[in-house]
């Protein structure tokens, strides 16, 4: 800044003032002696200072352009990030080989192998059927709920709880037909076509009734719940078969081990979306004995979280009882948490409350015993994900959830605001108990009941979600010091270069009432010196 008032001091002022000037305040030690002062004036032109300005802000508009691309795709300013990385250490920061620099290595790696496992992307456990719900959406919208990366993960789902290495291994009595007819399927799972999926499923029933091949067409081909629900119930018939076989042989080798743990898989996965089908058509109660029975019978795979589609139901159903009895088995410090556990809790603790609190009753008097329990349960919940009370509140839109949600993110809390956002609208007073501590804990990033919150949360959400959806970001990043520092030198130096091409006299008026200002204490510090120093002292000094 002090370089552009000078320039402008230069371009405008007489040049006797400027000599005097300078010499007085700066000595002939910086340009040299007068006459070569005077010769360097003589050579600059006001539309020179006015180049050079525009240069400044030109450069400074192209540094804070890719300063703002910069955060916006890594979340962090690149000054701020080489200064620290790269300059830190020149200028003597912290010792590597320090044992707290170690110990605080340590914790950093501990840190982001946790935010690593945090990060891990989960299958939706009330993921929507693609051809009865994700298909129609397009249709009628002419967008895709579904993107690229979450659809690849379900290929690799479907591959693992569907196909089997031994495949071709199948028990002595079993015919050609179901050799190919597994062959087919395993093809089947790993096409990208939608369409050649569905012609491979076609072509596996022709060879064998095949229940992976059933499956695949009442996700992708029905068009209506009720068509998948008939294709799941055959399903159904020929994944018992295969179960029983499998069941009997399974202790004869590894092979049969495996062929028997995927026709498990199959088999849960059919009968829990046929319990899916019936609580969408609005049979709830046979929905929830028809969960109950499959977690009694196969209590071990809890890969499916079927307990989350069981409490949607009872929720359904408003026995907040039987909910509560599911909390005390699934709501436990070892087991791992989701939105659906936390949130269901704090809509339980809050029911006891909701319809007689009031924020400004309890200001007054303070809270009882039950509201602090509710309060405590919506803090625990905020905290484990900060993104629910947008969707709860309506402060947010929702879309159709993904096929898989990452824990404590953005697609976790669309697929639970998508089904739960009636059962907090239907207990009174609830939402406005929640809206009342909107904000708590507000900074969550720390962490306080659970881990602190993942940095990678961003980047995963935004492979999840589709493109039209504006993925909540938590916490909230403030624009860095060096963006707003860079857009305030772009717009200084563009004003003042427009100011020095449409005023350049008064310009140059203004620059030289600023330096004196400037140089007045300077000034004052040099008269003070000169009069208590002596003389020839002084002189030495102002040789050297």
């Amino acid at each position: 800044m002090f370089a552009f008032i000078l320039a402008f001091l230069i371009a405008e002022s007489p040049k006797a003032v400027i000599l005097n000037f300078v010499q007085q305040h700066l000595g002939p030690a910086m340009f040299g002696t007068e006459s070569s002062l005077s010769m360097f004036l003589n050579t600059l032109t006001p539309k020179f200072y006015v180049a050079l300005t525009g240069t400044s802000s030109l450069i400074s508009g192209l540094i804070l352009i890719f300063e703002w691309w910069y955060f916006r795709k890594y979340g962090t300013s690149f000054i701020e990030q080489v200064s620290v990385s790269h300059l830190r250490p020149l200028l003597g920061g912290v010792d590597n080989n320090s044992p707290n620099n170690s110990n605080t290595s340590n914790g950093d790696s501990d840190s982001n192998r946790q935010s690593v496992s945090e990060c891990k992307v989960w299958r939706n456990p009330l993921n929507l059927f693609r051809g009865a719900e994700y298909n129609r959406y397009t249709w009628v919208t002419g967008r895709e709920p579904l993107t690229y990366y979450d659809m690849n993960l379900s290929a690799q789902d479907h591959q693992t709880f569907f196909t089997c290495d031994t495949d071709h291994l199948r028990p002595a009595d079993a015919s050609k037909q179901m050799n190919s007819c597994q062959e087919v399927m395993q093809k089947a799972w790993r096409e990208r076509n939608p369409q050649a999926r569905i012609s491979a499923a076609h072509e596996a029933l022709e060879l064998n009734e095949c229940a992976t091949a059933y499956i695949l067409l009442a996700e992708e081909e029905a068009t209506t719940i009720v068509e998948a629900e008939k294709l799941f119930k055959q399903a159904l018939k020929a994944g018992e078969g295969c179960y029983r076989r499998s069941q009997q042989l399974q202790h004869h080798g590894a092979q049969y081990e495996a062929q028997h743990r995927r026709d498990t898989n199959v088999l849960v996965y059919i009968k829990r979306r046929l319990a899916m089908c019936a609580r969408k058509l609005g049979r709830t109660r046979e929905a929830v004995k028809m969960m109950r029975d499959l977690m009694k019978e196969f209590p071990l795979l809890s890969m499916f979280n079927i307990h989350e589609n069981l409490l949607e139901a009872l929720l359904e159903l408003q026995a907040y009882a039987d909910v509560q009895a599911v909390l005390a088995k699934y709501d436990d410090i070892s087991l791992p948490k989701s939105a659906t556990i936390c949130y269901t809790a704090a809509l339980l603790k809050a029911r006891a409350v909701s319809d007689k609190f009031s924020p400004e009753a309890a200001s007054r008097r303070g809270l009882s015993t039950a509201e602090m329990n509710a309060v405590e349960a919506i803090h625990r919940a905020v905290e484990f994900n900060p993104h629910v009370p947008k969707y709860l509140l309506e402060m947010k839109s929702l879309i159709l959830p993904p096929e898989h949600i990452l824990k404590r993110g953005d697609s976790e809390a669309i697929a639970y605001a998508f089904f739960h956002l009636q059962h907090w609208k239907r207990v009174e007073g609830a939402l406005n108990l929640l809206h009342s501590f909107r904000m708590i804990p507000y900074p969550l990033e720390k962490g306080h009941l659970f881990y602190p919150y993942p940095i990678c949360t961003e980047t995963a959400d935004r492979e999840l979600l589709p493109s039209f959806h504006e993925v909540s970001v938590y916490p909230k990043k403030e624009l860095p010091f060096f963006i707003l520092f860079t857009a305030g030198l772009c717009s200084f130096t563009a004003m003042l270069a427009l100011l020095t091409h449409q005023f350049p006299e008064l310009m140059g008026v203004f620059a030289k009432a600023f330096l004196s200002t400037l140089f007045a204490p300077l000034n004052f510090v040099m008269e003070k010196v000169e009069s208590i120093l002596p003389s020839s002292l002084w002189h030495q000094l102002t040789r050297i």
